[in-house]
């Protein structure tokens, strides 16, 4: 391995161990309360080696945000091999949900704390990674319209719609509110939710009202 590879990858494993530093930090501290300093701390350099690899706080939690994204992203990809596109929109459901659930921590960083939004506008950066998740939904929801498995409806409505619904039962279950159920299974309680949207979706398809 010649030096400027060698010095390639000392580089992209620096900015890894930062960041892995970063999650921790944020997830633990919150983005306010987090500072340079305390990551440098974590990893044990000062904090002028963190602003080596990022200018600041916002540009080091974007990064983190967008790796959140890129996971899942990863996670819906392994779907693409599944044909019919109201399985892959149910398996796409399943999986959204169990990654929420698998990393919650991760899950409130992207999509529950106000934090992150607020970054992006501060940068110019863009919401591309939460938006190539999007796209995947919306995608398939297409395919299951021109195959006939729904009706045809207002794509970004329909698909914002979907959203919601699982961010809803994902967000309950992490933050613990469904334990007030004593009665209740969870795994069917949330597994049978997928599949009451899924009926829903497939009998009676939401559509833009007319005066909108």
């Amino acid at each position: 391995m010649g030096i400027t590879e060698r010095k390639t990858r000392e580089k992209q494993e620096m900015r890894t161990k930062i960041l892995e530093a970063a999650k921790d930090v944020f997830i633990e501290e919150g983005y306010e309360k987090a500072s340079i300093r305390a990551i440098a701390e974590r990893i044990e350099y000062s904090p002028a080696t963190i602003y080596l690899y990022y200018k600041d706080k916002n540009e080091l939690f974007h990064e983190v945000h967008e790796l959140g994204f890129e996971k899942l992203t990863e996670e819906f990809r392994l779907s693409d091999s599944i044909e019919n596109p109201f399985e892959r929109l149910r398996a796409l459901g399943h999986t959204y949900m169990k990654f929420g659930i698998t990393n919650p921590e991760i899950y409130d960083l992207m999509f529950i704390q106000k934090a992150p939004m607020e970054a992006i506008k501060e940068t110019d950066e863009g919401w591309d990674c939460g938006l190539t998740c999007l796209t995947y939904l919306k995608t398939t929801l297409e395919e299951c319209i021109a195959k006939q498995y729904i009706q045809p409806t207002e794509i970004n409505l329909l698909s914002i719609s979907i959203w919601s619904y699982m961010h809803g039962l994902t967000s309950l279950h992490i933050r613990d509110r469904f334990h007030i159920f004593k009665d209740f299974d969870i795994e069917k309680l949330l597994y049978g939710s997928v599949e009451l949207m899924l009926g829903m979706i497939k009998q009676n398809t939401i559509s833009r009202p007319e005066n909108q």
